[in-house]
């Protein structure tokens, strides 16, 4: 019977200790509040975002989680970024469309440099006069 009035007791002290260490006890404020974490590394805003800076991005914790205000600032800058992107790629890609099919329409002269073409076996210069091409020589 002495045992369980010293372990009823002991455990008493213990809560009642814990129960003092958390809220300071009794001359402060039950808990300190703790400043809020600010999202100090946004994401660039004089530049486009790259891989290094989706990595090296840090969301502060809140309570139940991330900061809601800063996770959308986030999301929307890269959902801007990305839409960018592909608005230029697109571009690109009906410019690069755009200049094969003209290649195609003309024969492939597009791409061709000037000594590309085969010299047929006389050849005229400027005067008129005939000349063999560089292969019969």
């Amino acid at each position: 019977m002495r045992v369980f009035w010293f372990l009823l007791l002991t455990m008493v002290v213990v809560v009642t200790a814990v129960t003092l260490a958390v809220i300071g006890g009794g001359g402060s404020a039950v808990l300190q509040d703790v400043e809020a974490q600010r999202f100090t590394d946004p994401l660039p805003t004089t530049r486009p975002v790259g891989r290094a800076d989706i990595e090296a991005l840090r969301l502060p914790m809140a309570a139940r989680g991330y900061r809601m205000a800063d996770v959308d600032e986030a999301l929307s800058r890269l959902g801007a970024e990305l839409a960018e992107r592909d608005s230029r790629i697109a571009e690109l890609e009906s410019a690069l469309a755009g200049a094969q099919a003209a290649a195609v329409t003309r024969g492939g002269e597009l791409f061709e440099q000037p000594g590309d073409r085969p010299a047929g076996p006389r050849a005229q210069d400027r005067d008129g006069a005939d000349h063999l091409g560089k292969d019969e020589r």
